[in-house]
């Protein structure tokens, strides 16, 4: 597809890395920058970002997360613990000998990047995270059982708890109708479907396409995803109060590698919860010395204002190289 022409040449690795094999995308020459997908996405996410870092001097890895586009899919939510997936990219900075990198991160890619700098400081110089903060662990509550006490049973993380429950609901679909349902998400409520309806009924389709997206490009997430499905990406929803569980020790620990957070104005739950977090003292207790940038847009804010994440990015990684 003329999308995929555009990036220019891209080397793509099959590696085995934590019991499992990984795909990698991989361009450029210079520092390395580790960029890390969210869901429902994979490698082709990063597509501006790969452009632009290369172009500058930087080169990337690009892996598709377990679960997704060409790396293994262990079928269990206990193989999706935040332990696995940081093992997994420890496994792939081995592998190409890098000690120490840059990491960038969105959605679950951004959770995947705090953690990272939090257990393994040693290997990461710098941490830029879009959309999804990270947030201070509760003592006394799992986040799942907090998340559904505030908005209810209908909550979409609640929803996608039950193994096969959120896979039956998107049967219904075609792949090109799941992904502008999740990637086109155009409003900042938190996602909470009406009693009785499961989210993906609830999530509305625009009339008509955005400017920062093609009918190609979603075209590309939608084959990607009809050959894999969907139950990797949800393992990691599946997965939360287990990682919970195993994140005791790490009770109230620092993240102290620097650290930049891009947030949408727009973004799901901003207004309603993470704006006050954002700007708060508990993130900023929890993540010494983090800037702070929010902007005009929505969730996926590395697409949707992707000239202007990657100067950020850019001005970032500069600054510490």
């Amino acid at each position: 597809m003329e999308c995929m022409k555009k990036m220019g040449e891209i080397t793509h690795h099959r590696i085995k890395t934590n019991g499992i094999w990984m795909h990698v995308a991989e361009k450029g020459e210079g520092p390395v920058v580790l960029l890390l997908h969210g869901f429902p996405e994979f490698w082709f996410s990063w597509r501006h970002q790969i452009t632009y870092l290369t172009n500058h001097g930087y080169r990337v890895l690009v892996p598709d997360l377990r679960g997704y586009g060409n790396s293994d899919a262990p079928p269990s939510p206990s193989s999706y613990t935040i332990f696995h997936i940081v093992a997994d990219l420890i496994g792939v900075l081995d592998h190409f000998n890098q000690q120490q990198v840059f990491v960038v991160g969105h959605d679950w890619g951004a959770h995947a990047a705090w953690h990272l700098g939090l257990f393994r400081p040693d290997r990461v110089k710098g941490i830029v995270a879009l959309s999804v903060v990270f947030s201070a662990r509760s003592p006394d509550i799992s986040p799942i059982q907090s998340l559904t006490k505030s908005f209810g049973d209908s909550f979409y993380m609640t929803q996608f708890q039950e193994s096969g429950r959120a896979e039956r609901a998107f049967a219904k679909y075609d792949c090109l109708t799941l992904m502008k349902k999740f990637l086109l998400i155009n409003h900042g409520d938190v996602l909470v479907a009406p009693p009785g309806m499961e989210i993906i009924d609830h999530l509305q389709i625009p009339s008509s396409l955005p400017p920062w997206i093609t009918e190609d490009e979603l075209q590309v997430y939608a084959d990607k995803f009809q050959e894999t499905g969907f139950t990797g990406g949800l393992n990691y929803y599946r997965a939360i109060d287990l990682n919970w569980e195993l994140q005791a020790p790490w009770q109230g620990a620092k993240i102290r590698v620097p650290s930049k957070l891009i947030v949408g104005d727009k973004d799901i739950g901003y207004e309603s919860w993470k704006k006050a977090y954002v700007h708060g003292d508990v993130m900023k207790g929890l993540i010494p010395g983090v800037e702070v940038v929010i902007m005009e847009g929505h969730h996926f804010i590395q697409l949707e204002k992707h000239q202007e994440v990657s100067d950020h990015i850019l001005s970032f990684l500069n600054k510490l190289a």
